[in-house]
């Protein structure tokens, strides 16, 4: 780990990946002791152990686990900022129980990750993944009246499971394709939101069912884990893709993986996975299955905006204030 700065009387912070710009100078200039661990990639659970022990506040990633166990190591820690706008990678409940905050990156990378899942969206319809293979692959002779036809996406139905700040900007997206929106969330929105963007509320059989695109947004919960499993896959239409850009528990991945190669889906496009970076086996196989590697919130303007907020929730807290974005007690 690389310290930016010895005075031991400050406070310190710890952070468990390298940042984008503006990277700690935010921190710095607060005053804090910033340690940074050095390794691009996530940091050993020993190395959390240690580097938490004297630190005043950590600075997060999703793949960071922070439990009981962990938070019995940092016996100084009065807050710790989530690199993400999910939290089930923290016990919440336990960091509070010890009078540590808990915050996280909400609203910053919404429109960030609704451009991504139309990318997916628009790709796997249009078979762009494999119409670039086929290119790369020098395997390309031309034009063709029949070659990779996909599947028409203006004025079809878009189902969206979760209906939280994502999965809105996704539905007003689709306005512009004059798609018709139907989802499925714990508790209706607002009358005026579904006004405005033609929704309409529905169970989630129906949404499955009905929808030539089915888009999750659900955060990862016990009732929402495996959500889509084989019989929610058996009530689409063959001709309908799924779109993944919330938590990668939401899918039984062994399950679609032969519902595509089955063809009893058109396609899929993923940006999560139950297990990252590990794939289900058959998922990489499948030319139906347009892949991304968790690029949900990678904008420039996105993750320079997510650091931004968790330096202000850290130096907010360490100041006696209250936290910016404070994690939800429940959801």
């Amino acid at each position: 780990m690389s310290d930016a700065g010895a005075d031991i009387d400050r406070p310190s912070v710890l952070v468990t990946r390298p940042l984008p710009a503006p990277g700690v100078e935010l921190l710095e200039a607060a005053g804090l002791r910033v340690t940074v661990s050095d390794q691009d990639g996530p940091i050993a659970p020993e190395a959390l152990r240690a580097g938490v022990a004297d630190a005043d506040a950590l600075l997060c990633m999703l793949t960071d686990r922070i439990d009981a166990e962990l938070l019995d190591a940092a016996p100084r820690l009065r807050v710790i900022a989530n690199y993400a706008v999910g939290f089930d990678n923290i016990d919440v409940v336990e960091a509070r129980r010890r009078g540590i905050e808990v915050t996280t990156t909400p609203d910053v990378l919404t429109e960030a990750t609704a451009d991504l899942t139309w990318a997916l969206l628009l790709a796997t319809a249009r078979r762009l993944g494999e119409g670039e293979r086929l290119i790369r692959a020098e395997a390309w002779r031309g034009w063709g009246p029949d070659q990779l036809l996909g599947q028409p996406i203006a004025g079809r139905v878009l189902g969206i499971v979760g209906m939280g700040a994502i999965g809105r900007a996704v539905a007003r997206r689709a306005l512009g394709f004059d798609m018709r929106i139907l989802y499925c969330n714990r508790h209706r929105v607002d009358p005026a939101i579904e006004e405005a963007l033609g929704a309409r509320h529905v169970p989630l059989d129906e949404l499955l069912a009905s929808s030539d695109v089915v888009s999750l947004h659900a955060p990862r919960t016990p009732e929402t884990h495996h959500l889509i499993d084989a019989a929610a896959l058996a009530r689409m239409k063959p001709t309908a893709i799924l779109v993944n850009t919330g938590r990668g528990t939401l899918i039984d991945e062994p399950a679609l993986v032969e519902a595509l190669r089955q063809g009893r889906l058109a396609g899929a496009g993923l940006d999560v996975f139950e297990h990252e970076p590990q794939l289900a086996p058959g998922l990489a196989e499948l030319d139906n299955l347009v892949l991304a590697p968790h690029l949900g919130s990678a904008s420039t303007e996105a993750r320079a905006a997510m650091v931004r907020l968790c330096s202000g929730n850290i130096i907010e807290v360490l100041a006696g204030r209250p936290a910016l974005t404070p994690a939800p007690v429940s959801r």
